[in-house]
């Protein structure tokens, strides 16, 4: 979660209140609803338009899930990043009209994720260009998730348009049209180093390797220009360093140590694969030295409450980021979260078990419910304490009540009713994207099923 006060951002003329998460337990704003609403502003950053980053850079926001950037060549175009999918990568040619010219000469791929890779074959055209990449996108396989329970989505693929916000860093990922690798074009050069330097069309780029959100990003720096494309390895959101879909914790050492390479560029211009680019030389440096800041304490907070014997059930309640950071608008908790930062921290250095010998061999999921249903006195008086809870606007407490009940009788309709109530509330308070979407999501899937 995040620490600090209230203070308000412009946003291409949108005020927008940046706030702080209280702890854990009540992850809500003093106004409950202010998380939620800050969200909603943060659509603004989402908006269409094709933006001049300087003289023959211009980049492509809010026609998909990612960014596209157009670099302007000798006779031809160069494209980092090819949007989701096909439909996309339509659209966002007829909005860069006649700037992009052809042949594309060369397409460049930050990373593998499918919303940077999926229109390619449209940007390719009849053109032939060479595709680069980092060795590690062709070596990597697909990422294994966890899977879906309770039908939860942490992207709200499946919301209804009223429940939808965004995704985070994203307006929507694949609610309109699916990601597919209908569009995806295999690198044709790659390189396994630290850094490449290329020609191509009479600009001179480097791509560098930044692994971070994924092995394989890659940033291109055009020296020249002043422009940097960091890929996903910087967000205008606290990052998603241990996701909620199920993948192994992203290394904070090594986004660190990459955002160390970025600074080091002195960029006066930052095009990201997602969100409004960051003009001006002061701002880059404050958002990319923000962002390692904002690991890097997190990592150390961790780190030393572990060494000390602290539980992560403990660290989530004391790690914070310091006032500052926590009021920088580069690491409000859109699509990452510290608190599950250091969850991931923990189960990655140090594994799964927490400490406490109690923890070594629980007792079932089913036979603790049983023990607690009978000191509660049975299933009623269980969804009896649970109601009291939610209209004490005790959420969390309510959904750990009713889930005793559903560990025995996972087809009790009430109890399915009253925790969908409980994670509606929940999502409602939420400035994260995802918690709010996978809330909202699993509330719907429980309310279908308690008919």
């Amino acid at each position: 979660m995040v620490s600090g006060g209230v203070f308000m951002v412009e946003v291409r003329g949108l005020a927008m209140v940046v706030g702080s998460a209280l702890d854990q337990s009540a992850p809500a704003y003093a106004d409950d609803f202010a998380g939620r609403e800050q969200l909603r502003a943060s659509s603004a950053e989402f908006r269409k338009e094709v933006i001049q980053i300087t003289d023959g850079v211009f980049a492509a926001v809010g026609y998909s899930a990612s960014n596209v950037t157009l670099i302007q060549g000798d006779n031809g175009s160069i494209i980092v990043d090819t949007s989701a999918n096909p439909v996309d990568a339509k659209a966002i040619i007829g909005a860069f009209g006649d700037r992009l010219v052809r042949p594309v000469r060369a397409i460049l791929y930050t990373h593998n994720h499918p919303d940077h890779s999926g229109g390619a074959n449209v940007f390719s055209g009849n053109d032939n260009p060479e595709i680069y990449s980092h060795q590690t996108l062709v070596e990597a396989g697909p990422e294994l998730g966890r899977g879906q329970r309770d039908g939860g989505d942490a992207f709200g693929t499946k919301l209804p348009d009223e429940l939808f916000i965004n995704a985070g860093t994203q307006l929507e990922y694949g609610r309109v049209t699916p990601h597919t690798r209908e569009g995806y074009l295999p690198p044709t050069r790659t390189f396994s180093g630290e850094s490449l330097t290329i020609e191509v069309a009479g600009a001179e780029m480097q791509l560098i390797h930044t692994p971070g959100e994924s092995p394989e990003n890659t940033a291109i720096w055009l020296a020249a220009k002043g422009v940097l494309i960091p890929g996903d390895g910087f967000l205008k959101s606290y990052p998603n360093l241990s996701p909620i879909r199920g993948l192994k914790l992203r290394s904070p050492e090594k986004w660190i140590a990459s955002l160390d390479k970025m600074l080091t560029l002195e960029a006066t211009y930052m095009v990201q694969g997602h969100m409004r680019p960051i003009l001006g030389k002061d701002k880059v440096r404050k958002a990319l030295t923000d962002y390692r800041d904002g690991i890097k304490t997190v990592l150390d907070q961790a780190l030393a409450g572990i060494k000390q014997g602290k539980t992560p059930d403990e660290l989530v309640q004391e790690v914070k980021l310091p006032t500052e950071l926590a009021n920088s608008p580069y690491l409000q908790e859109y699509y990452g979260s510290v608190a599950w930062a250091v969850r991931g921290i923990y189960a990655d250095y140090v594994g799964w078990f927490d400490g406490n010998a109690t923890s070594l061999y629980p007792l079932p999921p089913t036979e603790r419910a049983r023990k607690m249903l009978k000191l509660a006195g049975g299933p009623a008086k269980m969804l009896d304490r649970a109601n009291e809870a939610v209209e004490a606007k005790e959420f969390q407490w309510a959904a750990e009540l009713v889930d005793y009940v559903l560990a025995l009788d996972p087809e009790h309709g009430a109890a399915k009713e009253l925790k969908a109530r409980a994670l509606t509330e929940l999502g409602e308070r939420q400035i994260n994207a995802t918690a709010r979407n996978y809330y909202l999501t699993s509330a719907q899937y429980l309310s279908k099923k308690s008919k």
